[in-house]
């Protein structure tokens, strides 16, 4: 993985945005920078950044809105860090709501910034291939799409999680535990919302096809049934 990314920050405090910046560069970041909602808004999507750090506070327009319009009419998902002084249960909900994926509490030290960016980038797959190839399925990561055989895969969000999972793992196996820990997190679904969504996930990968793939590997888990 890439140690250094293109990243927007939306603050309107100067004297924090300025700092955050120089501190970034100084690890190796591209930094690009808006002061109100409705420029970081523009920025977000005219540029191709990898990860944005959005304030909750901000003139124009709030974070939230920003946050709502990007998933709507952005192109490719960007992960996108919350920063905010705000550390209510609801307020966090919110934001997740919206479509963020982290939340930083004001004041936070720059070290622990610096170190939320790389584990975003971790769980987003920053800086590793976009596209994959494995026998008859192709995967874009950045669009989170599928294709079998040159057909499009009709995948929910979690549906996709799934299949990401046997992608990553193939050719080994994934456990039941991997997947359910990967899904689901502290919150384990029954042993019967597992079986029903990898039901699912072969209603749409393997059954419009003449061989199914996905493959139960009796005592272990699951895996990708293709060839190298």
């Amino acid at each position: 993985m890439s140690d250094s990314f293109d990243i927007l920050l939306v603050e309107d405090n100067p004297d924090l945005a300025s700092n955050i910046i120089d501190y970034l560069e100084a690890l190796g970041h591209r930094l690009h920078y808006a002061a109100d909602g409705e420029a970081g808004l523009r920025e977000a999507l005219l540029s191709r950044v990898d990860i944005i750090l959005l304030d909750l506070a901000l003139p124009n327009r709030d974070g939230l809105s920003v946050c709502a319009e990007l998933r709507r009419r952005a192109d490719r998902r960007v992960p996108i860090l919350m920063l905010t002084a705000r550390d209510t249960l609801d307020d966090k909900l919110a934001g997740f709501a919206n479509g963020a994926d982290d939340y930083l509490v004001k004041p936070f030290s720059l070290a622990e910034l610096a170190a939320r960016v790389m584990a975003l980038a971790q769980r987003t797959h920053l800086g590793q291939p976009h596209y994959i190839s494995i026998g008859p399925l192709a995967i874009d990561r950045q669009a989170r799409a599928a294709t079998r055989e040159g057909r499009p895969l009709r995948l929910t969000p979690l549906l996709w999680d799934l299949l990401l999972l046997l992608v990553e793992a193939w050719p080994n196996p994934v456990s039941r535990d991997e997947v359910t820990r990967r899904l689901w997190g502290d919150e384990p679904p029954s042993s019967d919302s597992l079986r029903a969504h990898l039901h699912l996930l072969r209603q749409v990968v393997d059954k419009p096809f003449d061989l199914p793939i996905i493959e139960t590997v009796h005592s272990v888990g699951f895996r990708l049934k293709v060839e190298r």
